[in-house]
């Protein structure tokens, strides 16, 4: 595993230097929310446009939503964040940082493996932990279907990510383009 702060790793690595997971509680972000969503069906590729906010079509989102959207509770995120590290631990995952939100769950993570495996590995074992713990029951949806990733190839991305998993939680998505972030002091 390649050292995400060494600014030279970046030219002798096959992998990503690490990878930004996001995945979301479910029914908190449904098709037509104002958020914009990502669409199935061959819709989800690189530059293709988001689905538009659209208010008759996410009322019709939720009533077709047979359960309830779900909300991670205090305890829960605690267990969830536990989850997460045990989960990294185990498998030899670098994780350089975590935050579980109330509706969703961003991970920076170096590992060999594919995003998509990591991601479906960080909530199915959050999700027995919760279980375990008796915070929700088996019939729960906890997680809605599919995750986002970021590959982050470059140092300065990883420590983008890391930041903005950290301290970025407000309505602007993660640019890696965007890092490192301007300010006075490095103008």
């Amino acid at each position: 595993m390649q050292d995400p702060t060494d600014d030279d790793a970046f030219e002798e690595n096959g992998f990503p230097l690490a990878y930004l997971i996001t995945f979301r509680t479910f029914g908190t972000w449904l098709h037509g929310d104002e958020r914009r969503s990502v669409g199935r069906n061959g819709r989800n590729i690189f530059g293709t446009p988001r689905i538009q906010p659209n208010r008759e079509f996410n009322t019709a989102m939720k009533e077709q939503t047979k359960d309830p959207e779900f909300i991670l509770t205090t305890p829960m995120r605690n267990v969830v964040e536990l989850a997460i590290k045990e989960l990294c631990q185990r498998r030899d995952y670098g994780l350089f940082a975590v935050n579980v939100r109330t509706n969703h769950v961003h991970a920076v993570v170096s590992a060999h493996a594919k995003p998509e495996r990591i991601a479906d590995a960080l909530k199915a074992n959050a999700t027995k932990t919760l279980r375990d713990a008796a915070l929700v029951s088996s019939e729960t949806k906890v997680w809605s279907r599919g995750r986002s990733r970021r590959y982050l190839w470059k140092p300065r991305h990883v420590r983008g990510a890391i930041d903005y998993t950290l301290y970025c939680q407000g309505d602007e998505p993660f640019d890696p383009a965007a890092w490192p972030k301007k300010s006075p002091e490095n103008d």
